[in-house]
This record gives C-alpha cells, structure tokens and sequence, in this order.
C-alpha cells in the first residue's frame, strides 16, 4: 500500500522532505474551520507551478495523493512536529474534467486540492485565529526525478 509520501514527485534524484505552503483561505471561530489550498499544481492559466524546493507534483499524481491521505490519514498537525491537531472535513482535487462538469469556466480556478480541517487543538486554534499559522502546509518524502526545463509528463501524452 502506497503512502502519501510515495505520491510526490520531486526535481532531483535525492530522497528529500517536500513541503508546500499556502495561504488559509477562509476561517470561522466559532466552528474552528480553516479552509485553503493544500496544493496546486497547475495555476489558472494551465502554467506548472513550482514549490519552494523548485519541485514539481502533476495534477494526476496530486490527485493520487490526495485521495491516499483522506482514505488513509485524514489528520491535520502542528508543524510537522505533532500530530493530532485537527481533523479533515472537506477535500476535492479540482481537476480540469471536473470543473467542466461543475461548470465552473475554464482558467477560474486552478488544478489543486482544496481541504477543510476542523482544529481539535486549543493552543493551535488560536495561533490560526492570530495569523500566526497563516497557511497549510504539507509533507512528504519523495525520491527526486530530473526534469528537463520546459518539458513534463503532459508534454508525453
């Protein structure tokens, strides 16, 4: 069985820890909700993105990915130091064939995961609410693949 780390594709061939960071797109106090973009792999205008490591991960592996973890793990830590913090209650990986069939116009949305997590955690609630945690973070271990400058998997098919 494939882990999530197993999933994310890198740039070089080194094992090495992937992050990703994006902003936290919504909260409510009230219900500890915190919404955002895990990843994205593909802005709106269909460009790659690249993360803070220069990596990589395609829409398709994304999307792998994403629905490992719900299926598998479903919890939200605390700097990837702790776990136990917060619990997944939403996640879809926007995909071009999807957003079609949701009609939801082509270049709105980028192609990425956009999760949910209720906070469990008092002291981690309230560095959310502060802005003090401003952003998802993911995690994994890959095993890097050279690619070349300009050219990836969509360039194949």
């Amino acid at each position: 069985m494939k882990t999530f780390n197993d999933f994310i594709r890198a740039r070089e061939p080194t094992e090495a820890k992937v992050s990703g960071r994006f902003s936290i797109q919504k909260s409510s106090d009230e219900k500890r909700l915190a919404f955002g973009w895990a990843s994205i792999a593909l802005d709106e205008q269909g460009n790659q993105l690249e993360d803070q490591q220069q990596d990589i991960i395609e829409p398709e592996t994304l999307e792998e990915a994403a629905y490992g973890f719900v299926r598998l793990y479903r919890e939200g830590g605390e700097m990837h130091e702790r776990g136990g913090c917060a619990v997944l209650v939403e996640s879809v990986v926007f995909t071009k064939e999807k957003m079609a069939a949701m009609g939801i116009p082509e270049g709105t949305l980028p192609v990425g995961w956009w999760i949910g997590f209720y906070v469990t955690d008092d002291d981690v609630w309230e560095k959310v609410k502060s802005g003090e945690y401003p952003m998802f973070s993911i995690e994994g271990k890959a095993e890097r693949e050279p690619v070349e400058e300009g050219q990836d998997d969509r360039d194949n098919d």
